[in-house]
């Protein structure tokens, strides 16, 4: 394309080649043995941990958000830890077979999957669709965020070449490299795309799902996090405070506010305080607050995965250097209080309740205040209350008694590992998983007669050589009947 033209026709045609290409090689593709299959996703797999540590350091000096060791650990978990979930999963052929309902289940891809991915997680996200996306013998096409545009198309160029030296047709993996929103839009509009995976913002996954194609979309996260009076306070105190600090919050399942029970409240300040959490005064709460949020409610992505004393200084403020998040105690839930909203950067909230039911309300309004069906925490060894928790919780993910940015995703739980975390119906998504392979691979299924159908279902033909038609009980021609005399007048005007 020449040189001179705009950013966003550059943009919308290297969408519509690259989504045209991917299907070509996707078609082809669709043939491939799951031997094959599994041999390509390994090779991108070790291609992919290989560079985890060099993709990590890019990611951060590209956005500036969070810490180059702590993106090459999300990286290593999107790699082997992901595929290590999903390698032993058929994808290909018969892949079960129920001889009892005497059905056999055999594997089909999707097509083209069309990749949205967010500025705050985009190596580790990039992977992990990669390899969940091939896996089940789809074709990907990766629109990263433009802020994370280089080490995004370095990600998928690392996992292509590899993949493609094991054997995948060119242009089965790919990446948009012109990044504009028209680009983007007619990418996922495209009509050689099958699906959207979207991971990102609010708005971004709204115009996913408004293009008419199905798809998958994941959006923010206001995690709360309750710690009941049963619980180990040393070992909640340092996960929260670990798990907050972790990359500098850019995970959607990280803790946004902890809510104390009031007879541990105090022991629990004074163990996060020995983690490294730093209590704002009311003033640096206020100059904190009109830092982070314009007055809408917005998010300012020059805050986000920023460590404490990087805010501070944008704040105008002053913290200590041993602070690795800082608290702020709040008064309510809502938009009064700005920094009861989902932040992406390491900035908690702390309230006091009595009592798990107090707590339990509380946590529900957070999570209806932008976090409704993802994530919520609970730090707690009454196992009736933990199951409470999970019967009333409007959250898909509550995690126990661990860090929630390692729980959610299934790093330290025993959920599917993975990168989107969807929040099911009443997140506006159309599922509650962690979406994996699963989500991207569609069933064909051979069903045998089990029993013969009902009698009432196997009504004779109607006799189209009697004098007169059938009446029904209301004494009217049937529609069968009609239907069986125009085919006896056709049939009598062909023979003369």
């Amino acid at each position: 394309m020449p040189e001179d033209y705009d950013l966003d026709l550059k943009s919308i045609q290297e969408a519509r080649r690259l989504a045209v290409a991917c299907r070509e090689a996707q078609r082809q593709f669709a043939n491939a043995d799951q031997a094959t299959v599994d041999r390509i996703c390994a090779a991108m797999t070790e291609a992919a941990f290989a560079n985890a540590e060099r993709l990590g350091r890019m990611a951060q000096e590209e956005t500036s958000y969070g810490v180059a060791l702590h993106k090459r650990v999300k990286n290593e978990f999107a790699s082997r830890t992901v595929w290590d979930s999903i390698k032993d999963v058929k994808t290909v052929g018969v892949i079960r077979r129920d001889e009892q309902r005497k059905l056999v289940e055999i594997g089909w891809p999707v097509g083209v999957i069309a990749a949205l991915t967010p500025s705050t997680n985009p190596t580790s996200t990039a992977i992990y669709k990669i390899l969940i996306s091939v896996k089940a013998r789809n074709g990907i096409v990766i629109a990263p965020h433009p802020s994370a545009a280089r080490c995004s198309a370095e990600t998928v160029r690392v996992m292509a070449a590899a993949g493609e030296a094991a054997g995948m047709p060119k242009g089965l993996v790919s990446c948009m490299t012109h990044i504009t929103l028209p680009g983007s839009q007619e990418l996922i509009r495209h009509y050689a795309t099958s699906l959207v995976l979207a991971t990102g913002g609010s708005a971004m996954v709204r115009a996913a799902h408004s293009v008419g194609k199905p798809a998958i979309g994941v959006g923010p996260g206001n995690v709360p996090v309750y710690v009941d009076r049963s619980a180990d306070i040393a070992k909640a105190a340092s996960d929260i405070v670990n798990s907050k600090a972790f990359d500098c919050s850019v995970i959607c399942s990280t803790e946004q506010a902890v809510i104390a029970d009031r007879p541990i409240a105090a022991q629990l300040q004074a163990e996060m305080e020995k983690n490294g959490a730093y209590w704002l005064n009311e003033a640096q709460k206020t100059a904190l607050a009109a830092v982070l949020f314009s007055p809408d409610g917005v998010i300012n992505a020059r805050s986000v995965g920023q460590t404490p004393q990087s805010l501070a200084r944008m704040a105008g403020i002053s913290v200590p250097g041993w602070a690795r998040v800082l608290v702020a105690d709040l008064a309510g839930v809502g938009p009064a209080h700005p920094l009861s909203r989902e932040k992406l950067t390491t900035v908690l909230g702390f309230m006091v309740e009595d009592g798990w039911r107090a707590g339990c309300e509380r946590s529900i309004q957070f999570l209806k205040f932008g976090g409704d069906g993802h994530s919520m925490v609970l730090h707690c060894r009454d196992e009736e209350i933990i199951l409470a928790y999970g019967l009333e919780k409007p959250a898909f993910r509550i995690i126990v008694n661990t860090w929630s940015t390692m729980g959610a995703i299934g790093a330290s739980t025993g959920v599917m590992p993975a990168m989107t975390l969807a929040p099911g119906g009443i997140g506006g998504a159309v599922v509650s998983d962690n979406v994996t392979v699963h989500h991207l691979l569609n069933i064909k299924r051979l069903a045998y007669e089990l029993r013969q159908p009902p009698a009432l279902a196997r009504t004779p033909a109607p006799d189209v050589h009697s004098a007169q038609p059938p009446l029904s009980a209301a004494g009217e021609i049937s529609e069968a009947a009609i239907a069986a005399i125009v085919r006896r007048v056709l049939g009598e005007i062909g023979q003369s």
